[in-house]
């Protein structure tokens, strides 16, 4: 016979709805009485029935992620499992699962999200984006349904809550770097323009280009994919010019390792000949030939912030909107051609 709320509070001499606050973790609750229900469902091997639970609080303990893009182009970053893992341990600190969608295509992930929405599978959403006029965003807004975004919302969005490196400052800082250390031919390689993360990123790179008195050339910028693939295509466009550049500030580590792949084929040399400027400080950059020069943007912290706040959220619907900025920092290796 499987045991009961009734036998665990039989052994710690407590009521029944005692426990069932325990369980719910309820601040009523002594920690002194806590810990002695704790341990008499431990010594008695019980387990809360989480789905009966959630039935009865009409709560499913559970959050659900939403991707950018098709999934099976997503994992080959190393940003996303790590943003993830971040996600989990903010998630595993509230007794919360994850529910991730599974859309390849825009409309598969809006209609995942109506979905999860629409027949209460999860509590809250993390967007692990931000895009310009996102059906996903206006939807979750429009049936006031608790979510939090990772990356910058558009500047009229003000009454989201999101979690976010300062974009435009960590490009500005690694483009200035590259102009100290003697370069003034410097190009940029970003992703998705529709992505507000590289229009931050841009306009860093401007400013910093504009406060050194440097051009601005419209054929340094050249936006892919956040694959490896896309750094290949970046450096094929880029040293096709009859200029090409000197330096790269590249928005991505894995698209600064197609770079640097593709480098080595021309026959260039990384610093020497290009120097090389990446974002994310993925583990991969460290042992990369050379080891890249790269902004670490905490990506664990983003992911753990995102759920703990999304929660707050939940559990407060009270709750105003938030501004939650994540420091960067820069991390110089042998990728770049110092003075």
């Amino acid at each position: 016979m499987s045991v009961t709320i009734k036998d665990v509070a039989i052994l710690a001499n407590v009521a029944p709805s005692t426990v069932s606050r325990v369980i719910a973790n309820n601040p009523r609750i002594s920690e002194k009485t806590k810990v002695r229900v704790r341990q008499a469902m431990a010594d008695l091997g019980y387990h809360p029935n989480i789905i009966a639970r959630s039935l009865a609080n009409k709560s499913t303990k559970a959050i659900g992620l939403v991707m950018p893009s098709s999934t099976d182009k997503v994992f080959q970053n190393p940003f996303f499992p790590e943003i993830i893992r971040g996600i989990s341990g903010g998630a595993h600190e509230k007794k919360y699962s994850i529910h991730m969608s599974t859309g390849q295509e825009e409309e598969e992930i809006f209609e995942a999200v109506t979905h999860m929405v629409g027949g209460r599978l999860v509590d809250g959403i993390v967007l692990l984006y931000s895009r310009l006029d996102d059906p996903v965003q206006n939807y979750l807004k429009n049936n006031k349904f608790p979510f939090i975004v990772v990356g910058k919302p558009h500047k009229y969005e003000q009454q989201i809550t999101y979690v976010d490196n300062d974009n435009y400052t960590a490009s500005k800082d690694a483009t200035e770097y590259l102009i100290k250390n003697g370069h003034q031919l410097i190009a940029f390689v970003g992703g998705d323009p529709n992505l507000v993360v590289t229009a931050d990123r841009l306009l860093g790179y401007q400013d910093a280009l504009k406060e050194s008195n440097l051009p601005y050339h419209q054929e340094y910028v050249v936006h892919e994919e956040f694959l490896r693939e896309g750094g290949k295509e970046a450096v094929n466009e880029l040293f096709s010019l009859a200029n090409p550049p000197t330096a790269l500030v590249v928005t991505d580590d894995v698209m600064a390792f197609g770079v640097l792949n593709t480098l080595d084929q021309m026959g260039l040399v990384v610093p020497d000949d290009v120097s090389v400027f990446s974002f994310n400080n993925v583990l991969l950059s460290e042992i990369s030939r050379p080891p890249l020069s790269s902004v670490d943007i905490n990506i664990y912290r983003l992911g753990y912030e995102a759920a703990k706040n999304l929660i707050q959220k939940i559990e407060n619907p009270d709750e105003p909107a938030k501004r939650i900025i994540i420091p960067h920092e820069l991390i110089v290796r042998q990728s770049i051609r110092k003075k």
